[in-house]
């Protein structure tokens, strides 16, 4: 009898049905602690969050440059390629998944090091920063915290009880959601002297009260202290069954990868999975660049992002019953309408910004303006990961976590990444130009804009390429939601058994 039937089977018994619903107790401590390992992965992504604010600051850099700067996150597109190899090898002795979490983690640590000892160099207080060295070094930190995000999505599928793998994904946001404020909110805002000199100092000082060098060093010591603590966890849940522990190697990994590409209804899936930020990726990924374009200050921005991030840590939490209910898809359908309609919104923002903020006064209804602006975008977007996440987890087949749930999450991240780095590059394609005082100067490059100014010109904005994104935008969302919506319902209410592999020993692969 195959595995599938025997979980038919199980599915059908009242009393299995009973012990399957959700119930943390007895599992608290691995819940936290699966929150803890997402932190210190969101800690590290969230450098790279934090970098475009800061270089787009300086005024030395250009869409195009931030558009290579985002290639930093697209190891997290590409995982998928190495997971088999991650879910395959291990040494027993030391655990499945601490096998890789550890060195990995250690890596991190001595990197986070190495970038403090380097950063006043490469990113000077004046002139053009050293883009290809944090570009470098970013994506060796992404690309070693994208093989650490197998491993704990791998990891929480075992790490949890069965009846209570739903609530990865709120761990997930939470965590990810904190480790996201440290590593992209922190370092901006504590390195800011006119943040720290307004809201955290009695007397006015010069510099942040914390500079990034500091930053990176204290989080570099950080990670190699807790990674040794980590040793120490128990990895495997004792209540996993005996013939979920299933051994395979690399080539097994792989043929099993293209077994779940082979899962009736998974193309259409993944098609739809990755397709579906499409339709946001102006709103999340442009529009932060823009206030700054348009007068809003650094500080203010990572200000307003710091109560978006508090929703973010506490959102999840609240709508847990919701979004590991049966129908977490149902939920995020309904609430892609409306994120995609509230991008409108913040095109009006950033259009009347320059006429609200006049000799660097912002008035105090702006800021409300701003935040509720900001915190709808993130409670429909929070709301909508959550249930995304909570789907994966509940389809994922528990005995090749690593790869299933690698899969979906690439593809979810390939959807996002590869879209973002386009619609960037393409703001100052999408934008013309002229120099008030020289029809002929485009404004095009950086030189003719110099050009322009040395003149006594200013380069006016004939048309925005934002504007022209959100409209581009708009489109292939509601496109996209028109196409997807009924597949995806249908997807929803297929039994788990339906997404997992009919495979018992590696000599079946």
């Amino acid at each position: 009898m195959t595995k599938r039937i025997k979980n038919e089977e199980k599915s059908e018994n009242p009393k299995d049905s009973a012990m399957d619903e959700p119930n943390l107790k007895g599992d608290w401590l691995n819940f936290y602690f699966l929150i803890l390992l997402y932190t210190f992965q969101g800690t590290t992504s969230g450098l790279s969050y934090a970098f475009p604010i800061i270089l787009q600051n300086t005024k030395f850099v250009t869409y195009n440059d931030q558009a290579i700067l985002s290639f930093v996150l697209w190891p997290f597109s590409f995982k998928l390629l190495w997971a088999p190899v991650v879910d395959a090898l291990h040494l027993q002795w030391i655990g499945r998944r601490k096998s890789w979490y550890i060195p990995i983690q250690l890596l991190i640590g001595a990197l986070f090091l190495f970038f403090a000892d380097n950063i006043d160099d490469w990113l000077p207080e004046s002139g053009k920063p050293n883009l290809n060295m944090i570009v470098c070094v970013l994506f060796l930190i992404n690309f070693l915290a994208a093989t650490q995000d197998i491993v704990v999505d791998s990891w929480a599928l075992s790490l949890l009880k069965k009846n209570n793998v739903s609530y990865s994904s709120t761990c997930n946001s939470t965590g990810i959601a904190f480790g996201l404020y440290i590593g992209s909110v922190c370092p901006v805002l504590l390195s800011s002297e006119y943040f720290c000199n307004k809201y955290l100092r009695f007397t006015p000082d010069v510099g942040g009260i914390l500079s990034i060098k500091s930053f990176l060093l204290f989080w570099g010591i950080v990670f190699l202290f807790v990674t040794v603590l980590i040793i120490f966890k128990k990895e495997r849940n004792s209540e996993l069954e005996e013939d979920d522990q299933i051994k395979i190697d690399i080539i097994q990994s792989y043929k099993l990868l293209w077994d779940i590409f082979k899962i009736k209804h998974m193309k259409l899936l993944l098609m739809a999975i990755l397709t579906s930020m499409i339709g946001l990726c102006t709103s999340e990924s442009v529009t932060n660049l823009k206030l700054i374009d348009a007068g809003v200050s650094k500080d203010d921005i990572m200000i307003i992002t710091t109560a978006m991030f508090i929703l973010k840590m506490c959102l999840p939490i609240f709508v847990t019953k919701y979004t590991t209910g049966p129908k977490p898809i149902s939920l995020y359908l309904k609430l892609m309408p409306a994120r995609l309609i509230w991008s409108i919104f913040f095109a009006l923002l950033i259009y009347y910004t320059p006429n609200v903020i006049q000799s660097n006064e912002v008035p105090m209804y702006y800021y409300l303006v701003m935040g509720l602006v900001f915190a709808v975008n993130r409670i429909l977007a929070q709301i909508m990961v959550t249930c995304m996440v909570a789907f994966f987890s509940r389809i994922s087949d528990i005995r090749f976590g690593g790869m299933y749930m690698t899969l979906l999450n690439t593809v979810r991240s390939i959807g996002w990444v590869i879209p973002n780095t386009s619609f960037l590059k393409m703001v100052d394609t999408l934008t013309f130009s002229s120099c008030s005082n020289d029809v002929t100067n485009s404004c095009s490059t950086p030189d003719l804009k110099n050009i322009c100014r040395i003149n006594d010109g200013k380069c006016d904005t004939i048309v925005d390429g934002y504007y022209v994104e959100v409209v581009i935008c708009l489109i292939i969302g509601f496109v996209w939601y028109a196409v997807y919506k009924r597949h995806l319902k249908f997807f929803e209410s297929k039994d788990r058994s339906h997404w997992l592999l009919d495979y018992n020993r590696p000599g079946n692969v």
